[in-house]
């Protein structure tokens, strides 16, 4: 898949891990903003929660892993997008929003991507007939 085979969903939601990340919060927010920003480029609509809520809680003074408040306004904006788009960033496997993010799409039958952050290149997790968590793959994943 081609970066522009993402281009006709209205939505896509961008997942980066965080606070897993090695390298720190700050360089997460770094190379999930350096990503959207590539993606925007490329004619993808991309929201990143990741991009969206860091400076608020870096300059709001609110603790960026108080998953009591981010939580309900990316859940919010994850029934809105049409898809999902993980960024295959170091440590993303251990990325539990990750996870829940992919928990979300899959049980609201919405399609999954994958990126590759470096060459930006696109697949759906496809291996062997499963996708990258070992779940059935099913016709709604393109």
């Amino acid at each position: 898949m081609k970066l522009h085979d993402l281009a006709p969903f209205p939505l896509v939601y961008l997942a980066t891990p965080y606070s897993k990340y090695p390298h720190g919060i700050a360089l997460a927010f770094r190379e999930a903003a350096r990503l959207a920003a590539r993606l925007m480029v490329g004619g993808v609509r991309v929201y990143s929660p990741i991009v969206h809520t860091h400076p608020m809680a870096v300059y709001g003074k609110i603790s960026p892993l108080a998953h009591e408040i981010w939580l309900p306004f990316d859940e919010a904006i994850m029934s809105k997008a049409d898809a999902l788009l993980v960024a295959r960033l170091e440590s993303w496997k251990a990325s539990k929003g990750i996870a829940y993010e992919i928990d979300f799409f899959n049980r609201e039958n919405k399609p999954i991507f994958y990126i590759n952050p470096e060459t930006l290149e696109v697949d759906n997790g496809r291996q062997d007939g499963r996708d990258s968590a070992g779940a059935e793959q099913d016709a709604r994943i393109v």
